[in-house]
């Protein structure tokens, strides 16, 4: 990532000692970028790949509906963000943007007063979900009758876990404004990899869900702890300076509130297919589709990685540099279209096989489809999330909550419909089709947002298309000699694309530059 992110004509600044502030001209530098977003990725990727191997132990030991139910647990657990009301994505604005301004005198109050707001949110939220367990458990989701109690006592352990979710996320978003990215990873790691390991150590003694959900909000906890004492290590003024200042709340909210829509909204829009499955169909259905599913939008941890380094950056450099921005947004589209296209060639074309190998002939005949359109879906998702995140970083979360707000009823509409015509394969087919648009709003309102970047209006809607005709035809049934030429064939034609057209003279200089001295030094 090093080499598109140094691409800059202005003077990379010498990066800060350890322990002090980034500062301005450092918190978008090339240099940091790219090392932020590989430490970024390797705390994300690492429960991937954890998750891959303890699924299938799990499937084997719990069965399909303990399964099923972990992993709306799981959901869960995820949407806990919703209760914050957009305050930590708040937080790491407005921590970024003081940083820049050198106004390093507000931020241990405005810390304070974010996280003493999270933790009476979080609680509220804790009590919400309690109340609401039983009515989860016994009516909206079909529970078999002989799991409805072991199911409802470990809702209530995830209810606990709340306050301490909402808490952990405030928390690293501070953090990331401090660009602290290898820290956050060190308790980022261990943190991911127990959600999904947790289940199996509890295996030998219980197969109950109930120890093994409260595992895991004693493990989260745990990790709060951790990131409380990673924000006094890296910003020790807080130690010394815990006060709640009521002028911070006006801002923090303004900015939170759109937050808030997109916060509630758009993880409904992720996750509600797996409770109308459960709803329509059964928790075992849930897991044929959820599953994959989760695995597949693991994938999304590569885009989500450099995302949450170019957020801060993107803040900064709207005030300071609009040529930078618009460098930093070509160069985030670029790297995230060529990381995802040749990953989605190999999963659409490999999928059946895939899925016989991990979780069996029944998982491979129930949601082959499945994984081929939940993962086109994430390539377009994962492409679209650099306009998403420079729409909020320029200060307009409010455009991408109203796109939202119009999508939410149009999707839960035809999400119904395509699931009791199709199945799971209607709900990958809904998803697909909801984040298809959301990506094109996305890019179509960055634009309209004086972002003037000629390679999202000239190149980038003739490589989506491409793209889109190769992960057709790699869904065509083939052997396997034949796919592998097919896969091999499509990555090297995007490689001779990329180089000859995708990328600026200047960037393919510097590449080839990288490359030589790299091949001089081994």
């Amino acid at each position: 990532m090093k080499s598109f992110f140094s691409t800059t004509s202005i003077t990379e600044p010498r990066p800060p000692q350890a322990g002090a502030v980034p500062h301005l001209a450092h918190l978008t530098s090339g240099r940091l970028l790219a090392g932020n977003a590989i430490w970024n990725l390797t705390g994300t990727c690492s429960p991937a790949v954890v998750a891959v191997v303890c699924l299938p132990i799990l499937k084997h030991a719990l069965g399909n509906d303990r399964l099923g139910i972990i992993s709306l647990g799981w959901v869960i657990v995820g949407y806990f963000g919703l209760f914050d009301l957009g305050l930590s994505r708040a937080l790491t604005k407005l921590v970024a943007e003081k940083l820049g301004q050198s106004q390093l005198q507000e931020i241990p109050s405005l810390i304070w007063t974010s996280l003493s707001i999270m933790a009476c949110l979080g609680m509220v939220g804790a009590v919400v979900t309690f109340v609401l367990s039983p009515w989860l458990v016994q009516s909206l989701v079909k529970v078999p009758a002989a799991l409805q109690h072991e199911t409802l006592y470990a809702f209530y352990w995830l209810s606990a876990a709340i306050p301490l979710v909402v808490l952990t996320a405030g928390l690293r978003g501070v953090l990331e404004a401090l660009q602290k990215f290898r820290l956050a990873t060190a308790i980022r790691i261990p943190m991911g990899v127990f959600t999904y390991l947790g289940p199996v150590c509890i295996l030998p003694f219980s197969h109950s869900l109930i120890p093994i959900m409260a595992a895991l909000v004693i493990a989260r906890g745990l990790f709060c702890l951790g990131h409380v004492w990673a924000c006094l290590h890296s910003l020790p003024e807080l130690r010394h300076q815990f006060s709640f200042n009521s002028s911070s709340v006006k801002p923090l909210f303004r900015f939170g509130s759109w937050m808030t829509v997109t916060n509630v909204v758009g993880p409904m829009m992720v996750t509600f297919d797996r409770f109308a499955i459960g709803a329509m169909i059964s928790v075992a259905a849930v897991a044929y589709y959820a599953i994959p599913a989760e695995v597949v939008t693991k994938i999304l941890l590569l885009p989500a990685a450099l995302i949450g380094v170019l957020f801060p950056a993107f803040s900064t450099a709207h005030a300071a540099n609009r040529e930078r921005l618009v460098f930093l947004f070509e160069a985030g589209v670029k790297y995230i279209f060529a990381a995802l296209f040749p990953i989605i060639v190999l999963v659409v074309a490999f999928a059946p096989e895939g899925l016989r190998y991990w979780l069996g002939s029944d998982f491979a005949q129930h949601s082959t489809l499945v994984v081929r359109l939940i993962a086109i879906a994430v390539f377009m998702n994962g492409v679209g999330q650099v306009p998403f995140a420079h729409l909020q970083s320029a200060g307009r979360p409010d455009i991408t909550a109203r796109i939202h707000l119009v999508e939410l009823p149009a999707y839960v509409v035809v999400l119904l419909l395509f699931v009791k015509l199709w199945g799971i394969q209607g709900a990958a087919i809904a998803w697909m089709l909801r984040i298809a648009i959301d990506a094109f709003l996305m890019f179509l309102f960055s634009h309209r947002l004086s972002l003037d970047s000629k390679f999202m209006v000239s190149k980038l809607p003739l490589l989506s298309l491409g793209a889109l005709v190769i992960f057709v035809l790699a869904s065509l049934q083939m052997g396997i000699a034949v796919k592998i030429i097919f896969a091999g064939l499509a990555c090297g034609a995007f490689i001779f694309v990329a180089w000859h057209w995708v990328l600026s003279p200047r960037e393919r200089d510097l590449l080839a530059s990288r490359f030589r001295e790299n091949h001089a030094a081994s």
